[in-house]
């Protein structure tokens, strides 16, 4: 049985243009293969932790910065239960709306909760980071109002794809799957835009 993650990084609910594309391939998923399994990640109702100096220094602790103490071990835990919920899924859907030319805050907070050495990734002074995830695949669904690829840069910047891409790499998820709806207001047919990324979207299943 596989058993997707569903990261929804969009506090708009069913105004959400991301959400709407994520949730057309789920479905689309669960027809294909009725017995997969989706657990559903709101970021913005999810109480995650604060990545504290506790949760800091017991990070620092695994490349030689001092000792994990008894808070360390506590706060670890907190982070290894977050991580431990990512690491179980054999794939992965995001949905991820530009904001600022980047990702939604709440969303690098969860990256930066997870995103832990021993967990997601590995260091060595010569090999320098490496991925620890293996046979791990995500599809992720893009949304922006104004930015479009390829666009003038009045028009805005892609640090939302570009780091997602990043952080992919460095945890070792090698296979990503990107389906866009990217402008979705400066557009003459939103409408029919919206609906033909909904078929990519489909198409992805």
């Amino acid at each position: 049985m596989t058993k997707i993650l569903h990261i929804n990084a969009s506090p708009r609910g069913p105004k959400s243009q991301s959400a709407l594309l994520a949730d057309a391939y789920l479905r689309a998923r669960a027809l294909r293969e009725p017995a997969v399994q989706v657990d559903s990640l709101n970021l913005w109702s999810e109480d995650l932790p604060e990545f504290d100096g506790d949760k800091n220094a017991a990070k620092l602790s695994f490349f030689g910065v001092g000792e994990m103490d008894a808070a360390g071990k506590s706060a670890w835990d907190q982070v290894v239960e977050v991580t431990q919920r990512f690491i179980e899924a054999d794939e992965y859907v995001f949905n991820v709306p530009m904001w600022n030319g980047g990702i939604p805050y709440k969303l690098k907070h969860y990256i930066d909760v997870i995103t832990q050495p021993g967990l997601l990734f590995g260091f060595e002074p010569e090999r320098g980071y490496f991925g620890l995830l293996e046979n791990k695949t995500a599809h992720v669904f893009y949304s922006s109002g104004v930015y479009a690829p390829g666009a003038d840069k009045k028009y805005g910047e892609d640090f939302h794809s570009a780091y997602m891409d990043w952080w992919f790499g460095l945890v070792g998820i090698e296979t990503v799957v990107t389906t866009r709806h990217q402008p979705s207001i400066l557009t003459m047919t939103p409408d029919a835009d919206l609906e033909t990324a909904i078929a990519r979207a489909k198409a992805a299943a």
